[in-house]
């Protein structure tokens, strides 16, 4: 293993070896406070741009499931075609792993889809920095290579243009009810639990003007970077609800991308929410739910409009959560129903949803 250094934008220097594959890289430096999933949260394409710390300290020990693909195109295991986060960072790496899914190891895998690992790195550290000063641009360099210092950006770049599918797909075809599907870079869970729910889903590119097309919903799916650099799709989810008053469900940047196309704003969170255990309440009632999220920016309840109002709250931080219109049927959650990894006591917005068309 070959010496490595994290080194932050404000100077900070952590030290480790390199376990994936070797490049040096750069990118916005973000911790998940999740004790498992990292294959699937390697593969949420809203980890685009981003080197993902795990604070749970033993990573690797269970391996890495195989890459299939089902019949309807959509990977079995993973939640996108390929590991979209730059580089993942631990304390400790497993090299021996066991599980009853698993074909390989993280490393094998990092190495196979050309992404850097880290290990050895003081992961509790590195997390309070980045909670007492924000997430902030980071690079890993190699010891004996001091030369090769990559650069990247974070702010104002278009992520979501980088992973969203470049053509219209339909899953499903022939059902009764139709949902248009605005690709912002989508978890396979998210097809995989509307198509359960036996509905046609018509995914689209990112800046897609559906609002041709026959559809009984609109679905705004998640997605990485700043919602201000999708301007094209909050002007088409606008004319959406200018046109009808069809369902609309979103989920993480969904939310935001609804809220801005309601007049809302939007601001960037000092450190985020990546976890499986952040608490949500549903406004006007005692419900509350544990939930799964991954989401640098959030949605500012002073800027929404009369018609609208916030419907889930995070209990820790008092953040937005999701909103809904209070007449009409849109609504949307910031966390991840679907979950993958995570808990699934919120999977019922699915059914909500569906059962609105």
């Amino acid at each position: 293993m070959r010496n490595v250094t994290l080194i932050l934008d404000n100077g900070s220097q952590f030290h480790g070896k390199s376990f994936g594959y070797e490049k040096p890289i750069a990118g916005e430096v973000v911790f998940n406070t999740a004790m498992t999933g990292y294959p699937e949260s390697l593969t949420d394409p809203s980890y685009a741009g981003q080197l993902m710390t795990l604070t749970y300290p033993l990573v690797g020990n269970y391996g890495v499931p195989p890459f299939s693909i089902e019949g309807n195109g959509i990977p079995t295991f993973m939640e996108s075609d390929k590991i979209h986060a730059e580089a993942i960072i631990v304390n400790n790496y497993s090299e021996c792993y066991s599980h009853w899914n698993a074909v390989e190891s993280l490393a094998e895998w990092l190495k196979r889809e050309q992404v850097p690992g880290i290990t050895g790195i003081d992961t509790r550290r590195l997390t309070k920095v980045l909670r007492e000063h924000g997430v902030m641009m980071g690079k890993i360099v190699f010891d004996d290579e001091p030369e090769a210092c990559p650069s990247a950006h974070y702010e104002g770049v278009n992520f979501v243009a980088r992973v969203s599918c470049p053509e219209v797909i339909r899953y499903n075809e022939g059902a009764d009810k139709k949902v248009v599907l605005v690709d912002c870079g989508v978890k396979a869970n998210i097809l995989r639990c509307l198509i359960k729910r036996g509905v046609e889903v018509i995914r689209v590119p990112w800046n897609y003007d559906f609002n041709g097309l026959d559809y009984d919903g609109l679905f705004i799916s998640n997605g990485p970077g700043d919602p201000d650099t999708c301007s094209e799709a909050v002007d088409n989810i606008r004319r959406a609800m200018s046109l009808s008053d069809r369902p609309i469900f979103g989920i993480c940047m969904g939310n935001q991308l609804l809220a801005k196309a309601g007049g809302a704003s939007i601001y960037k969170l000092k450190y985020g929410h990546r976890s499986h255990n952040q608490p949500v309440r549903m406004e006007g009632t005692n419900r509350c739910f544990i939930t799964s999220q991954n989401h640098g920016y959030a949605v500012d309840n002073a800027t929404l409009g009369s018609d609208w109002e916030p419907l889930f709250t995070n209990m820790n931080d008092g953040s937005n959560e999701g909103i809904r219109h209070k007449s009409k049927p849109w609504f949307s959650a910031q966390f991840h129903p679907e979950a993958a990894s995570g808990p699934t006591d919120t999977e019922f917005l699915f059914d909500e949803f569906v059962k609105l068309l």
